[in-house]
């Protein structure tokens, strides 16, 4: 990836996640009942602790001794031991389906639905998740397969929805004030 992603606010992390595909895509899975640059931050210190982000080396790491690295203060997540597991069965996806190439998922989707479908499909990921990485691929590496507005929705948008739109601090900021607006809304409307 040629793009400097600035995700975290940490030259280190962000360096990681624009060098290495799998990082990125990692850090997505990550990103649930975490703050999102922390969620991101991850795939770094998986790095730092394990000493490769590469998925080959992931997918075959011994399961009680990566688990031990992700929950290493500062973990990984609040939830690190299950999200231990879930970079490793991540990892062995990518490398059974994509030859170790995480990037392989984007720049080969036929189309925005296939790009969705194909992110859908790995674990830790939903609907919403899917559209929302595919939506990040699109708006900050530029990888916009036909059909790609469509399938990803309200995402592709301008404006600060989700992490596809942090570019900085000030931005991280906005999609932080957007989705608590998002939050507030859902149990006004669930009261």
């Amino acid at each position: 990836m040629a793009v400097t992603l600035h995700i975290t606010g940490e030259p280190e992390s962000d360096a990681v996640l624009s060098e290495h595909p799998f990082a990125l895509l990692a850090g997505m899975l990550l990103d649930q009942q975490f703050p999102m640059e922390r969620a991101f931050a991850g795939p770094w210190k998986v790095l730092e602790r394990f000493g490769s982000i590469d998925p080959r080396d992931i997918a075959v790491a011994d399961p009680v001794r990566f688990e031990e690295l992700c929950t290493t203060p500062p973990a990984i997540h609040r939830y690190g031991r299950a999200m231990a597991a879930r970079l490793q069965a991540l990892a062995r996806i990518v490398v059974d389906e994509y030859d170790g190439h995480a990037e392989r998922i984007w720049t080969e989707a036929s189309s925005g639905a296939d790009l969705v479908k194909r992110i859908e499909a790995l674990p830790g990921f939903g609907a919403q998740k899917a559209k929302i990485f595919a939506a990040l691929v699109g708006k900050q590496l530029g990888v916009k397969p036909r059909g790609w507005a469509t399938a990803v929705g309200d995402y592709g948008k301008a404006g600060f929805r989700s992490v596809a739109d942090v570019v900085d601090g000030e931005s991280l900021q906005k999609v932080r004030a957007h989705k608590k607006e998002m939050k507030a809304a859902a149990k006004k409307e669930g009261a």
